[in-house]
């Protein structure tokens, strides 16, 4: 099977999860946890005519780079007028970026109290200072409190594993996309490759939202 209908396939099953009914907690379903919380980590009007899959790694500097540099003028441009949303699927690459599985885990258990972009952008902005920690628990626990998140909810989400499978699902369902890097970009069943600057995204959204909207 080709890598472009793989992806397509693939953006069809994360599209089909995003609206599935929140799971029960006590049953302990990864999938249903992982489905779910789709939402949580969507950002943009939920009818918008096309949808971005954001699959990417906390630890990865060209990751850190689409966030600083293209998600601002993407969040303006297209996400706040209503023509893309964005969904972050998590792809840490813990042979190259051994933290990476860690702060996973940590935007995820913050995902369940309706955190995870405060997290998300806590964590890019401050990669550089927990990227090389041995311990990195007291650092997010600081960054945990600058967002807001409850600590006695987050210690148990963390100690207990809880989005482990999570991330995990996530992982392995971009590696049975054919996505081995980051960051890449699933947009209608194609991949955009790498921390490509504004221009290019233009060109290529543009073109998309044209034919889905005939304008």
């Amino acid at each position: 099977m080709g890598v472009l209908v793989m992806l397509t396939l693939l953006a069809g099953v994360w599209q089909l999860r995003s609206k599935d009914p929140e799971p029960t907690p006590a049953t302990g379903d990864a999938t249903g946890a992982q489905d779910a919380l789709l939402d949580a980590r969507t950002v943009g009007d939920p009818s918008a005519p096309v949808t971005v899959y954001e699959v990417s790694d906390f630890q990865c500097p060209y990751c850190r780079q689409f966030w600083e540099l293209t998600l601002p003028a993407l969040k303006e441009e297209y996400i706040a007028t209503g023509q893309i949303r964005l969904i972050f699927i998590n792809l840490p690459l813990a042979s190259i970026h051994p933290n990476a599985p860690a702060a996973h885990e940590f935007a995820m258990c913050s995902a369940r109290q309706g955190l995870f972009w405060p997290v998300h952008d806590l964590l890019f902005q401050t990669q550089a200072d927990w990227k090389g920690l041995d311990d990195l628990a007291p650092f997010f626990m600081s960054l945990a409190d600058s967002a807001g998140v409850d600590r006695n909810v987050l210690t148990q989400c963390l100690t207990t594993g809880a989005m482990r499978p999570v991330v995990r699902a996530d992982l392995m369902m971009a590696s049975q996309g054919g996505i081995n890097s980051t960051p890449t970009f699933v947009i209608e069943g194609a991949a955009l490759r790498g921390a490509a600057p504004i221009e290019q995204w233009r060109l290529v959204l543009d073109s998309i939202i044209a034919e889905k909207t005939g304008n």
